[in-house]
C-alpha cells in the first residue's frame, strides 16, 4: 500500500511534533509542581545520577550485574518516594509522566519496527485530508447518495433511472468494501450532475479507511501537473507521475474536459496502460459517451477503456439543480 513520500513525511513530522509537545508539557508540569514541592527536584536529580552511574557500570564495573541490580533498587525506591510526595500533596502519582498522544508507541509511530495503529490512522487521515482540499470527500458517502433524485419512469430497457442508480450504488458499495489492488477498473458515464463524482469519492472514503492509498483529481489537473513535472516546472504540484502510476487506486474525474494536445493524449495513454499493466485499478468519470470519447482520443485509449473497464452509466436530470 504505497503512500506517496509526501504523505509518509507529513506523518513523521506530525509524530515528531506530538513527541516534542508532550515532552515540553511534561517539563512545564514538573517546573510548576517542583516549585511548590522542592523535594521532587531533589529526587529527580538523584534519579539522573543513577542513570549516569548505570552508564559508568557498563564501562568500569567488575561486577556489572550486582552493581546494576543495586542501582535499579535505588531507582525504584526513589520512584516510590516521588509518587508518595505527589499523592500526599493532592496530585496523581503519574502527574509528572510524559502524556503522549499514543502511550503505546510513545508517539514514535512504531512498536519494535512495526507500524503502530496510531501511525496507520494518521496516514489515512493525511490521505483523506489531501483529497478534502479539492473535493467534498467527507460529504460524499454511500449513505448520502440519494437515489430519490433519479426519475422513476421506466426506460426502453425496462428499468427506471432510479432503479439503475440504486443498482450502481449497491455495486459500488460492494466494490469498495471488497477492494484490493486487483479490483477491476471502473468507467462512470452519464451527463453532468448525475452523481459520478459522488460515487467515486464514496468509494475513495471506504478504500482509504481500509488502508489503501488513493490519488484523486480531475483529468485537467492531473495531466497539467504531469506535463509541468515532465518539463521541469515542478513548483506547487499536487500530482506526480510516480504517485499517479503506483497508488493503490487512481480516480480521474471529468475526463474529456482537459486541454488536449499531443502530450496530454500520450500521458493519458501511459497512465491507463501502465496501471492496467501493473494490475492496479483506476476509476474514470466522464460526461461523454463512448462515441464522443472515440472522436476525442486515439483509439488506443478508448479500446483499452472499453476492453478493460467496467462501464457504469447513470441517467437522469442534473441532481444539483434539483437539490437547489
Amino acid at each position: 500500500m504505497p503512500y506517496s513520500q509526501d504523505v509518509y513525511n507529513r506523518a513523521i513530522q506530525i509524530l515528531e511534533r506530538r513527541r516534542e509537545q508532550a515532552n515540553t508539557e511534561a517539563q512545564e508540569r514538573f517546573d510548576e509542581i517542583s516549585e511548590k514541592l522542592p523535594e521532587l527536584e531533589k529526587i529527580q536529580r538523584e534519579l539522573a545520577r543513577i542513570g549516569l552511574n548505570i552508564s559508568k557500570v557498563f564501562l568500569y564495573s567488575s561486577d556489572k550485574q550486582a552493581d546494576i541490580k543495586q542501582l535499579m533498587q535505588e531507582s525504584l525506591s526513589l520512584q516510590e518516594r516521588k509518587k508518595a510526595v505527589l499523592t500526599k500533596n493532592g496530585y496523581s502519582e503519574n502527574a509528572l509522566d510524559v502524556q503522549y498522544t499514543c502511550p503505546v508507541c510513545k508517539d514514535t509511530g512504531f512498536i519494535k519496527n512495526r507500524r503502530c495503529k496510531c501511525h496507520t490512522e494518521l496516514l489515512k487521515d493525511i490521505e483523506r485530508s489531501r483529497i478534502a482540499k479539492i473535493a467534498p470527500i467527507e460529504e460524499c458517502t454511500f449513505d448520502t447518495f440519494d437515489v430519490n433524485y433519479y426519475p422513476q419512469q421506466i426506460m426502453e430497457n425496462g428499468i427506471s433511472p432510479r432503479d439503475k442508480a440504486e443498482k450502481i450504488k449497491n455495486s459500488c458499495s460492494k466494490y469498495a468494501v471488497n477492494f484490493n489492488t486487483s479490483a477491476k477498473s471502473i468507467m462512470f458515464m452519464g451527463g453532468t450532475g448525475l452523481g459520478k463524482t459522488h460515487l467515486s469519492l464514496a468509494i475513495a472514503n471506504v478504500v482509504i479507511n481500509k488502508g489503501y492509498s488513493v490519488v484523486y483529481g480531475t483529468a485537467q489537473n492531473i495531466l497539467r501537473d504531469l506535463q509541468n513535472e515532465n518539463f521541469g516546472r515542478d513548483d506547487a504540484l499536487l500530482y506526480y507521475e510516480k504517485a499517479v502510476l503506483t497508488c493503490d487506486l487512481l480516480i480521474i474525474d471529468d475526463l474529456g474536459t482537459e486541454y488536449k494536445n499531443a502530450y496530454t493524449a500520450a500521458c493519458l495513454y501511459n497512465i491507463i496502460n501502465s496501471r492496467l499493466g501493473a494490475k492496479l485499478p483506476t476509476i474514470i468519470s466522464t460526461n461523454f459517451s463512448l462515441d464522443e470519447l472515440e472522436e476525442k482520443y486515439d483509439q488506443r485509449i478508448t479500446s483499452r477503456i472499453t476492453g478493460e473497464y467496467r462501464q457504469l452509466v447513470l441517467v437522469g436530470n442534473d441532481i444539483r439543480y434539483m437539490k437547489d
